[in-house]
């Protein structure tokens, strides 16, 4: 029986040969993830309760990055509470104040092909980037998974989306998943698992593949996958992990899909979405001009090392417009070293940006950053809900970094591809 990759993920974690779309079957998990927001502050009093113990420890890992750094009284409290929770269980494996969970999971050499994994966090989709079969839970779910190492799931339909042709400069990740908001409706995905496959995405590295996995969660898909490849080995190994036969992790040909559908990204524009919801994305000639007070280059799918890079191309030698403030929030604290190593976060200080700590931050509405009332914002996080990043009358748009970083030399939101072509004809 022909299989998706999902199927077969899903079918090895029951214990099964094969997995048919839409029976329900009951998954071992392979590794839990919980952060500070989502884990012992909801899931310890449901087990205490339950008087029910971890199922096993060394299958957890625990980040905090949420209330980070401790902004008052009551943040410090969840962040001790925490640390004392990880202590007192055992868990090992407890990343704390290292950034955000998404990109420090892979980054530690956690996620490798096949796994089947669950996460205390919407965008946990961000996993599937590795080839693994990663999906968000609740914290009563989570507390379950806990006690019982067990998780029921219906198996997926996959919804597969062939991506052909090279990216223009200034296009990135970002913008194909901006126009794919707009294209499909925040509920295109069916609460089904979305997989990316085709030349495009055989050479995207694993961090812009971590954009499209993590924004699946805003088309409403379950999970989202790329099937691995060598870049994905490399990383794994890299990062000290074991990638394992990658061949076993492959869907079939004659595997059946809900939809297929193909996007050719040569002719694909800055996208920029407008408030408040992904999938109002429009190319960014349609917001050009919009006055902004702040520019946000942040979170876990908008703050990476290939992102804060991405920035610094439009911002080297450049400043920020006077009156705009471009606040970056590198994604972990080895994105922060090994920027500052290689140049990129000089180029981006020079430029005037303010350098923020590794964390959620601003994006779910921590800490430093949030928005006053009537304030504007372009922001190269995943959402811009109404009031998430602040006040609820601020106004937030979406873009790449390209975008962002070109939007706060501007003071104007603005198409990057002019900054860059200046600079590709200073060059030659």
């Amino acid at each position: 029986m022909a299989a998706t990759l999902a199927q077969k993920i899903i079918a090895r974690a029951a214990g099964r040969e094969h997995v048919i779309e839409g029976e329900i079957v009951v998954c071992q998990v392979d590794l839990a993830m919980m952060h500070d927001s989502s884990g012992p502050r909801r899931v310890a009093p449901i087990l205490e309760r339950l008087g029910a113990t971890v199922w096993d420890a060394e299958k957890i890992v625990l980040l905090s990055d949420h209330f980070v750094p401790a902004f008052d009284a009551t943040s410090a409290g969840i962040l001790d509470l925490t640390r004392k929770w990880a202590a007192a269980q055992g868990v090992r494996n407890f990343h704390d104040m290292q950034g955000i969970c998404h990109v420090v999971l892979p980054e530690r050499g956690h996620l490798k092909p096949g796994l089947f994994v669950v996460g205390g966090d919407s965008h946990s989709t961000t996993g599937g980037a590795f080839g693994c079969y990663m999906f968000g839970i609740g914290s009563t779910e989570m507390a379950g998974v806990l006690a019982t190492g067990e998780t029921w799931i219906k198996v997926p339909a996959t919804i597969l989306i062939n991506c052909s042709g090279r990216l223009p400069a200034g296009v990135s990740a970002k913008d194909m998943m901006l126009a794919l908001c707009a294209n499909l409706g925040v509920d295109g995905g069916e609460y089904q698992a979305l997989q990316f496959a085709g030349e495009t995405i055989a050479e995207l590295t694993m961090h812009e593949r971590m954009t499209l996995t993590n924004m699946a969660a805003e088309l409403g898909a379950q999970a989202g996958l790329i099937a691995a490849d060598e870049t994905t080995a490399a990383y794994v190994r890299d990062a000290g992990g074991d990638p394992g036969d990658i061949t076993n992790w492959q869907g079939d040909a004659g595997a059946s899909y809900r939809t297929v559908h193909d996007i050719d990204v040569s002719e694909l524009e800055p996208q920029v979405a407008l408030p408040h919801s992904p999938a109002t994305a429009e190319p960014v000639s349609e917001a050009a001009g919009t006055r902004i007070q702040q520019a946000y280059i942040g979170a876990c799918t908008g703050a990476k090392l290939d992102d804060l890079r991405m920035a610094a191309e439009v911002l080297r030698g450049r400043q920020v417009a006077a009156g705009t403030r471009l606040l970056v929030a590198p994604a972990s604290t080895r994105t922060t070293a090994i920027a500052a190593g290689d140049g990129t976060l000089q180029a981006l200080t020079e430029a005037g940006a303010i350098l923020m700590p590794s964390g959620c931050g601003a994006c779910a509405g921590y800490g430093a950053g949030v928005l006053a009332a009537g304030e504007v914002c372009i922001s190269s996080t995943a959402r811009n809900f109404k009031g998430r990043m602040g006040a609820n009358t601020s106004n937030v748009y979406l873009g790449s970094p390209y975008t962002v970083a070109a939007s706060a030399v501007a003071g104007v939101i603005c198409d990057p591809r002019d900054m860059l072509d200046e600079r590709t004809g200073a060059d030659d």
